[in-house]
This record gives structure tokens, C-alpha cells and sequence, in this order.
């Protein structure tokens, strides 16, 4: 039997709807996932067409194909040349992954956002801080210090590593300027991502950028991502334990 047979016919569009926060292919991309996540869209279901989505979301094609290629490349999604894009045999059983934008948050809650950049450099051949990328010694590697403010009290403390070979036109950006992190996400493919929360007591470094006490508890994420076998960034992102929380929603894999 054929992959062609176990399609099922193209589904309508009720129901898929922008929620009005992000960027407008974050909003499609949620949209899509949500009926996935609802079994809604069941695998094998024939989704609508980009030229579809463009219509029916008022958007450029591009926009519309951004948000279908991220939940592919994260197996939600199957395209095929002939039969369009369908619900993969297991994407119920995957979450959908989403990367957060801190000043997206902060505005979102009504607060005023600011961003400063405390440290940028080439990371010498012989620093330790290569060993978290296994990459060659020759591959150049950007560390990054950044502080994110919410009405002017620290809000998170981001550390970075960024492999300049998986996105070199961020040795030409303006860091003092743009936050890296929403820059990657629009600029460079990454295809897998990994997150480890964790509680961490600020130590001198991170108490000073955060105005804390040395040993107060910090929410830390850090957040690894790859294009295919290739590092692209590892984020250590630091929170106040009493100004952050996550929040997530979730339903059962039926």
C-alpha cells in the first residue's frame, strides 16, 4: 500500500485563528499546532496549502511557508512534492516547541523594555568556554553578556555562545543595539533545540548584573540549538526567582 493511500482528504480552516501574540507566523504556527495538539488534524490529514493560509490569514506566502517548514523541521509536519503537506504519523506525541522572546514577554505584560549589551567577544583557541561546542579549534565562536530590563529593573541576564560559521552575518549586527536572540531566531535555520530549566544561587557575577544577593535563587534556562548536526547558539539565561515564572499549556496525547 502507498503513502498516497493512507492520506485523508484536505480539511477546512474553522477554527484556525490567530491569537494576537508574536509575530505573525508564530501566530500561524500555533494556530496549526493547536489543531494538531486537539486532534482536530488527525496524521495523515492533508492540511491546507500555503496559498491557502496566505488567504485565509491575510499574509505573504512567506510568512505562511515559515510557520509550515518550523513544524516540519520539528516532525509535526510531512511534505510531499505531489500530495501537499500532512500531519505526521506521531506529531500528537511531540510538542510543539516554541523559542520565547523576552522582550515579547515583557511587553506583552504592559512593561517597558530595554536591553543592554555588557559583553562581546571572539573566544580565544585555548578558552574553556570552546569545550561546551564540539566544534574544531579553528571554528570562531562569539560570546555574548546581555542584560533584559523590564521598566528598568533587571528582568534576565542572557550569556551566549554563537557559532559565527552557523550564522556569520552576526559579526556585521549592531549588538549594542539588537538583542541577539529574536536576530538568530528570524535569521538563522536551526532544525533541533534542547531546554534545561534549573534553580542556580547567583554567584558575584550574576548578583551584580541582576541587582540580587550573592546566593539568591535564579530560574536558569539553557537553551541549545543545532541546524542539522551544527551548533548554532547555547544560551544560559538567567531569571530572578521572585520576578519569573514559565507557564505552559498542555493536553493529553489522544
Amino acid at each position: 500500500m502507498n503513502r498516497k493511500s493512507h492520506v485523508r482528504k484536505s480539511v477546512g480552516m474553522d477554527g484556525l485563528r490567530c491569537d494576537g501574540a508574536g509575530p505573525i507566523w508564530l501566530q500561524i504556527r500555533r494556530a496549526i499546532s493547536g489543531m494538531i495538539a486537539s486532534g482536530a488534524w488527525s496524521p495523515g490529514t492533508r492540511i491546507p496549502s500555503e496559498i491557502e493560509l496566505t488567504r485565509h490569514f491575510g499574509v505573504s506566502r512567506m510568512t505562511a511557508n515559515r510557520a509550515i517548514q518550523s513544524l516540519a523541521l520539528e516532525g509535526h509536519l510531512e511534505r510531499h512534492r505531489r500530495i501537499g503537506t500532512i500531519v505526521a504519523s506521531r506529531a500528537q506525541e511531540r510538542p510543539a516547541f516554541e523559542i520565547w522572546d523576552v522582550r515579547e514577554i515583557i511587553v506583552r505584560s504592559g512593561e517597558r523594555y530595554a536591553y543592554q549589551l555588557l559583553q562581546q567577544m571572539i573566544v580565544p583557541e585555548d578558552d574553556e568556554r570552546r569545550d561546551l561546542f564540539n566544534v574544531r579549534r579553528e571554528t570562531s565562536l562569539l560570546w555574548l553578556r546581555c542584560l533584559h530590563l523590564s521598566d528598568d529593573i533587571p528582568f534576565q541576564l542572557e550569556e551566549r555562545l554563537v557559532n559565527v560559521d552557523a550564522a556569520p552575518e552576526i559579526l556585521d549586527l549592531a549588538l549594542d543595539q539588537t538583542p541577539p536572540g529574536p536576530w538568530l531566531v528570524d535569521h538563522v535555520p536551526w532544525s533541533q533545540a534542547e531546554h534545561t530549566i534549573s534553580a542556580v544561587p547567583a554567584a558575584t557575577s550574576e548578583a551584580d548584573a541582576l541587582d540580587l544577593n550573592v546566593g539568591t535563587s535564579c530560574l536558569v534556562v539553557e537553551r541549545r540549538t543545532w541546524n542539522g548536526e551544527i551548533p548554532v547558539t547555547l544560551a544560559k539565561l538567567w531569571h530572578p526567582g521572585s520576578r519569573y515564572r514559565l507557564k505552559g499549556r498542555f493536553e493529553p496525547v489522544r
